[in-house]
């Protein structure tokens, strides 16, 4: 349903038959799987354990001297077997689905060019041809201030069409593009090549103007039916690379981060701060240990010593270093961050691959004894429970991995953090359904505040209160 919301506008109208929509569906359910499956196991944890606390079979086991951790021991290997395999399956399956599901779905958007013409914006999608449309009306889909460039003879503007509405349709078999114009002019440019060659000075040319109120245009389509691109173009994305290949481009581009960030320091301390515009100097004749090597230098003292004329030099052209080596510092900065960024996000699917593998076994830890304390089988209850932490695991998950993509923490920090935050509370549950806690039966609480209610009524009563 997520993918359905985000790529709907996409998705519609193209003509898509069956076979090519669910090979769509296929590949992103696929790339759904590694962040699905922590919430399965943790559903299904609750939902086994609270049916056995609820029909008592957990107490007949305690009872009969076997604990928890025992009862537990066999679906720990299963865990285990699953978070190893979902680790494999997002290592080497999960980049080749993301792969073919983003390169399924750049053909889709490229296919049906009248679809994808909005409003303000250029469309470069017809081979030699320029579309600008300023509105559209979505019930008539009347188009309205429509320019369209022709380069289709590679001689720059020289064909400008422009009319003040109009209507787009396609053929029947998609092979043609009808553009149907109302109310417009046309201009084209009148070249002679042979005047051309020999004047070649030449910057103007004569030019026909055409007026009418209403005109007709074809434009052929070629390859606007579903060819599939290349998958080789997408193969470099994050998303779909290994643990093995992230690390190989992290590591490349670190080091190309670390030798900008030498050649920033070098350019500072050459070309932007140390600087001599061959202003006179003034050598001051106080010698340090009576050694005529070494002399002490004091600008101040210098700067005194100038003429008029030359302090006005000297500040002026140390204003202009002063705004070039800030617009210097502000670009490299920027550059910086940019390739810093980049690397995050390498780094970011590095980590995603074991957080993810890691999370199922420690939402087992927290289902499973979970499920044991409040006693509550079926899918009511489990579901509403599953949900709230994995919405509380998602969102700090979430939150951490843009502080990683913001460069605000390490990689290692805010990936984990999420991780590092549900174990303890899964260490916690599990020891507290090895004893018995009743934290999380509500009928503890609705006899503590029973007991505390009638407290407070007999101290009332004792104490005057009739």
């Amino acid at each position: 349903m997520q993918f359905l919301w985000k790529y709907i506008d996409d998705l519609v109208g193209k003509g898509l038959d069956l076979p090519t929509l669910s090979e769509l569906l296929f590949y992103f359910s696929v790339s759904f799987i590694p962040l699905a499956l922590p919430l399965a196991i943790l559903l299904a944890a609750l939902m086994t354990f609270g049916n056995l606390g609820e029909n008592l079979e957990l107490t007949a086991l305690k009872s009969s001297g076997i604990s928890l951790q025992r009862i537990m021991s066999p679906l720990i290997f299963l865990v285990v077997f699953l978070s190893i395999g979902a680790f494999f399956f997002s290592n080497n399956i999960l980049p080749l689905a993301n792969l073919k599901a983003r390169s399924l779905l750049w053909d889709i958007q490229q296919q049906r060019p009248e679809i994808n013409i909005k409003k303000g914006e250029f469309y470069n999608g017809l081979e030699g041809i320029s579309i600008k449309i300023a509105d559209k009306e979505p019930r008539t889909n009347l188009l309205h201030k429509i320019l369209i460039y022709d380069h289709r003879e590679k001689k720059g503007n020289i064909s400008v069409i422009y009319a003040d509405s109009g209507y787009m349709r396609m053929t029947l078999d998609t092979t043609n593009l009808i553009f149907t114009l109302y109310h417009g002019y046309s201009y084209n440019e009148v070249i002679d090549e042979d005047k051309k060659k020999r004047r070649r000075a030449i910057k103007t040319y004569p030019h026909r103007r055409d007026v009418f109120e209403e005109q007709e245009l074809i434009f052929e389509l070629r390859d606007f039916g579903l060819s599939r691109t290349d998958e080789d173009l997408f193969k470099n994305q994050y998303a779909m690379l290994n643990m093995q290949q992230l690390s190989h481009f992290s590591d490349s581009l670190s080091h190309d981060l670390e030798d900008r960030k030498e050649l920033f320091t070098n350019a500072m301390f050459k070309s932007h701060l140390l600087v001599n515009y061959r202003l006179r100097r003034r050598q001051d004749t106080t010698k340090v240990n009576d050694s005529p090597e070494v002399a002490i230098f004091v600008p101040e003292r210098i700067f005194e010593e100038l003429t008029l004329s030359e302090k006005e030099t000297a500040i002026e052209r140390a204003l202009v270093q002063a705004r070039n080596t800030k617009n210097y510092i502000s670009s490299s900065t920027y550059n910086l961050i940019y390739k810093a960024k980049r690397i995050r996000r390498y780094q970011i699917e590095w980590h995603r691959k074991l957080t993810l593998s890691f999370a199922c076994f420690i939402f087992f830890f927290i289902g499973a004894p979970l499920g044991a304390i409040i006693r509550k089988g079926g899918l009511g209850t489990p579901m509403v429970i599953s949900v709230i932490f994995f919405i509380i695991y998602y969102i700090i998950s979430l939150s951490g991995e843009k502080f990683v993509r913001e460069v605000v923490v390490a990689s290692f920090a805010g990936m984990w953090f999420s991780s590092l935050i549900l174990l303890p509370i899964g260490a916690f549950l599990t020891y507290k359904a090895t004893v018995d806690s009743a934290i999380l039966n509500v009928e503890t609480y609705i006899n503590f505040f029973k007991k505390l209610f009638k407290i407070s009524v007999e101290d009332y009563e004792q104490y005057g209160g009739i």
